[in-house]
């Protein structure tokens, strides 16, 4: 089965997803919604977002982006500028609080003595200097360094996560599944195109969390027929 029919039909069934969630102007919860354009602001939340959502599920992400915007301190400028104890204290809900701290602090430092707070700036860079730049930073692997670039800087490269990686074991069984080589399965097989990663990945994590969890939902899973795993 090809990838760009599985995703037609994961379309279809389950519909747009409009990631990635972000906040609107007064505002201080992310929505999803169709954008013609992110904003400054917006483009920095969702990095904010990609160290947070580390190890932890989303909904616990929308907590923490949400205390920071209620707090004012949803911007470069201003966690740049804090003390780690405070941004802990806000983004608690998405665990290891510390840690994310850290990383949403030195992020955001880096960002301001490089790029005087401008992600726009930032995403200027070709995909393959961006990446390199921000796997180079503390607290930023693979997966944060391609929600960054798909999401933020709206650049095609496609976003390896547990979802992905469990939804290319069941329907194609490759002999290998690390993040590169899952990556690259992808990335050969559609057409190099933002919103289609966007949607493909979107969609993906939807179908995870409703049919292909760990614990599968084989019997009212509406791609059964095309799984090597419900098949076997």
């Amino acid at each position: 089965m090809e990838l760009l029919v599985l995703y037609k039909k994961l379309r279809a069934r389950l519909g747009p997803q409009f990631w990635w969630p972000v906040t609107e102007k007064g505002q201080t919860r992310p929505t999803y919604r169709k954008r013609k354009r992110l904003t400054e602001n917006q483009r920095f939340e969702i990095c904010a977002g990609a160290i947070l959502t580390q190890n932890t599920d989303w909904k616990n992400v929308m907590k923490a982006l949400e205390n920071l915007s209620k707090a004012g301190m949803l911007s470069c400028e201003k966690i740049a500028n804090s003390p780690q104890q405070r941004i802990a204290s806000l983004v608690r809900p998405s665990g290891y609080f510390n840690q994310k701290a850290k990383k949403l602090i030195f992020f955001s430092k880096y960002l301001k003595e490089n790029y005087n707070c401008s992600t726009t700036k930032l995403f200027k860079k070709q995909i393959s200097k961006l990446r390199e730049e921000l796997l180079s930073l503390h607290g930023i692997g693979n997966e944060t360094a391609d929600d960054i670039i798909l999401y933020a800087a709206e650049k095609p490269t496609f976003v390896v996560d547990a979802y992905t990686t469990r939804f290319v074991k069941r329907f194609f069984s490759p002999p290998k599944v690390n993040y590169v080589e899952v990556k690259a399965f992808f990335e050969s097989q559609l057409p190099r195109d933002a919103q289609l990663f966007n949607e493909f990945h979107a969609l993906l994590v939807e179908f995870g969390k409703r049919f292909c969890g760990k614990k599968p939902n084989c019997r009212q899973c509406f791609l059964k027929a095309e799984c090597s795993l419900a098949n076997n």
